[in-house]
């Protein structure tokens, strides 16, 4: 009943004891970190590593200049 509601627009708010509350929202595709779309660069950035295709970075000054700080 309450995920029919949420997905009609509303906004359910369940609590939990006295200071704890939580918000049922509805998911949706592009907020799902682990996507096909992530995975494959995942996999295309394992296999770079695999390969060699890496910059190794050992001091606070690399990634300095790695990030262009």
């Amino acid at each position: 009943m309450y995920f029919e509601k949420v997905d009609n627009g509303e906004q359910i708010i369940v609590q939990r004891g006295k200071d704890k509350s939580y918000a049922l929202t509805p998911i949706k595709a592009e907020d799902i970190y682990f996507n096909e779309e992530m995975v494959r660069k995942i996999k295309k950035s394992a296999k770079q590593a695999k390969d060699g295709q890496f910059i190794e970075i050992s001091t606070s000054k690399e990634i300095k200049e790695l990030l262009g700080l």
